[in-house]
């Protein structure tokens, strides 16, 4: 297996160079994509050393932005993904440990569970807990055990065709989709747990969530979720229901 972390970035201020410069110090490979990004913070990441960098010439959502290094990465021989924010939320000292039960689970999506501080905004903590309980009924339990964490190692081939024949999962909703897709794919999810910050704005905090826009995004994308559940759950435990007694019979 060959790994890389990639972190998409848009608008992401100076949080973008000390989020690439920490996880270079933890893996050899990273990599970042630009994604239309106008406030600078693309040139100022230039003088990381070592960085390989994409850029989309416009904004088209997270979810495009980790496809389009997805293909890059498979083109080039990776196998893996650790995909991570570039606006310092998340903890590059777990890159090698998770990169580790990487090398001992390869078919599996491994899956930041988020353990929040006190400077989580409480109304995203909460609406979070809603997207949750959704995306459990969506994979009956299979899927991630929170479906908005953007700290996670994905198996880039089971992902790119996990999303192959769907438009959703470009943007915001880019984890939500890709993990109840793994889970209906039968890919395995491992969780762990990762300690999320909310940098402040004098740390150069920034954030592009807006309430309404995303929350209806999610809104829309969980009814259509729900409603192809049923069935990809049936072929799901079809599968296993046939693969069960193959390996009874070989044992």
């Amino acid at each position: 297996m060959k790994s890389l972390v990639l972190l998409p970035s848009f608008d992401s201020g100076r949080q973008l160079v000390s989020s690439l410069t920490a996880a270079k110090k933890e893996w050899p490979d990273v990599w970042t994509v630009i994604d239309g990004s106008t406030d600078g913070s693309d040139c100022a990441a230039e003088s990381v050393p070592g960085i390989r960098m994409f850029r989309l010439t416009k904004n088209s959502g997270k979810g495009a932005a980790v496809l389009h290094g997805f293909a890059a990465a498979r083109s080039e021989g990776f196998t893996h993904a650790l995909v991570m924010d570039s606006d310092g939320q998340h903890p590059p000292e777990l890159i090698k440990k998770i990169m580790h039960q990487c090398e001992k689970n390869p078919s599996a999506l491994l899956c930041g569970q988020p353990v929040f501080g006190s400077d989580a905004p409480t109304l995203r903590v909460l609406g979070r807990r809603l997207a949750n309980f959704f995306s459990r009924l969506e994979t009956l339990g299979r899927g991630p055990a929170d479906s908005l964490c953007g700290f996670r190692l994905y198996p880039i081939a089971h992902t790119l065709a996990a999303l192959e024949n769907t438009r959703t999962g470009r943007g915001f909703d880019f984890e939500t989709v890709a993990g109840t897709r793994l889970a209906w794919a039968g890919t395995p999810c491992l969780n762990f747990p990762v300690p999320i910050r909310y940098p402040s704005r004098s740390e150069g905090g920034v954030s592009h969530f807006r309430y309404l826009r995303d929350n209806l995004l999610l809104t829309r994308v969980h009814a259509a979720l729900l409603s192809e559940a049923p069935h990809h759950l049936k072929k799901l435990n079809s599968k296993v229901a046939t693969f069960e007694p193959r390996l009874g019979h070989a044992t």
